[in-house]
């Protein structure tokens, strides 16, 4: 798609939307194409490839506001949604905080240039090699009989947004990633473990036979695991998890939750939250970064935002419409699909590495659980109460021990924050990062 078609399109559903009667309009257009494949036992299992354009118009009038998409982009289907949308956005219901972003806040060309993709699409046969390459690694380990499965896939984006008070920008990016998952076994059973990675280029990619290794390496330590007696005792989640703990905060900051007061945050603003010096940063513009972006969903000008300074909560996300409700200005964290109006999120966020390694975590916490799998975390989003399955490693003077299973951990979200202490072994895996860190109790049910 040239961007000078997806800006002719836009143009022209924003003119139709004006002439139908809307006041104000903007409109994204998104181009994407998906690469995959999947392979099982040293067998090809699926091929799989997709390339799809959709369009979104909002119209607003007054303080009405409607949305629509297609993916029809001939001219009679372009006249025509602009007319429907502008019918529903005069019949709906008044919204006090609708509207575009305040024309002063607008990100202006040139857009910062954060290489975020190489574009290099690979061929089928490419893709696998990588999957079986990565496979062939992983069964080779000794003790691992079987596998879930093997892929690798590239996936590429294009977005362009316009408004009808002057903003027109073009972002994008592209993905390549390989991952498995296989089966070890021994007198006690089975389990189960896997290794992946994603990057924007493939010169950053971990080597997919590195990813295999990793995967049956991990899969192998599990074997056998005990199970443990209720208590309270600290426990330390590896690299791989830690970062759920931060997608918990995304949630707790969004400015629609903090304006429908259904977060556990929502009167902590400028408290502390977290232990003095530790510090999460939220930063569109990270070099090749996975949720980096030149400008926000609505065109406005984004930067880095210190969300925890030194243990203290300073930002919500908020896009326009929020951040007015909320007293506020928008600091650029609007999202934007085909449908609907902007929401609000993340870019690149993290949490900044502590002193300590990850095996100065376990000797400081002396014994506890080392927590490397979780599946169903749920979190009350009003209170905070935290519980999660899980299963991983207990450790003892510091040393990993044996492993466990059948875990359950629970907590309350404001505490693991506050007693939160980061390692050094922070790694950028995706748009949401954080080193292992170690939470000084939590209550664990087994036996």
């Amino acid at each position: 798609m040239q961007s000078k078609t997806a800006q002719d399109i836009l143009a022209t559903l924003i003119a139709d939307a004006t002439a139908a009667g809307a006041e104000a309009a903007d409109a994204v257009f998104y181009h994407s194409v998906s690469h995959g494949v999947s392979w099982r036992m040293g067998n090809l299992e699926d091929v799989e490839r997709a390339e799809g354009s959709d369009l979104g118009l909002r119209v607003i009038v007054g303080k009405k506001q409607a949305s629509v998409s297609t993916t029809d982009h001939s001219r009679q289907s372009l006249k025509e949604l602009a007319e429907r949308c502008t019918a529903m956005a005069k019949a709906a219901p008044e919204d006090p905080y609708c509207g575009l972003a305040p024309k002063d806040r607008l990100a202006s060309t040139p857009f910062k240039d954060l290489d975020l993709g190489d574009y290099a699409e690979p061929s089928t046969e490419a893709l696998k090699e990588r999957a079986a390459e990565c496979e062939a690694a992983a069964l080779a380990v000794e003790g691992v009989v079987n596998s879930s499965g093997a892929g690798a896939s590239y996936s590429e984006g294009q977005k362009w947004l316009m408004t009808s008070h002057g903003f027109f920008g073009q972002s994008g990016g592209s993905n390549h990633s390989v991952s498995v998952s296989v089966l070890a076994q021994d007198e006690n059973g089975m389990e189960r473990d896997y290794d992946y990675d994603s990057k924007t280029h493939i010169t950053d990619l971990l080597a997919a036979e590195l990813i295999g290794k990793n995967a049956g390496e991990r899969t192998v330590r599990r074997l056998s695991p005990r199970k443990l007696k209720s208590q309270t005792a600290p426990v330390v989640f590896d690299n791989r998890l830690s970062r759920s703990l931060l997608s918990h905060l995304v949630g707790a900051v969004n400015g629609g939750a903090i304006a429908r007061g259904v977060s556990f945050l929502k009167d902590k603003m400028g408290e502390r939250v977290f232990a003095e010096g530790i510090n999460i940063v939220d930063d569109p513009h990270i070099r090749r970064g996975a949720g980096s972006r030149p400008f926000d969903g609505e065109g406005v000008t984004n930067s880095r935002i210190d969300l925890i300074k030194n243990g203290v909560l300073t930002a919500w996300y908020m896009n326009t419409a929020q951040a007015e409700q909320l007293g506020l200005e928008t600091n650029g964290r609007a999202t934007r699909g085909v449908g609907g109006a902007p929401g609000s999120g993340s870019t690149n966020l993290y949490l900044e590495t502590g002193d300590s390694s990850f095996e100065g975590l376990l000797k400081d916490a002396n014994n506890g659980l080392l927590v490397t799998d979780m599946f169903g975390p749920q979190v009350n989003p009003n209170t905070g109460d935290y519980s999660v399955g899980c299963s991983g490693f207990w450790f003892e003077d510091g040393n990993i021990a044996y492993p466990v299973s059948e875990i359950t951990i629970a907590g309350n979200i404001l505490e693991m924050f506050a007693g939160l202490i980061p390692a050094d072994d922070l790694e950028f895996r995706g748009a949401i990062n954080a080193p292992s860190v170690l939470l000084p109790a939590m209550t664990i049910a087994g036996d």
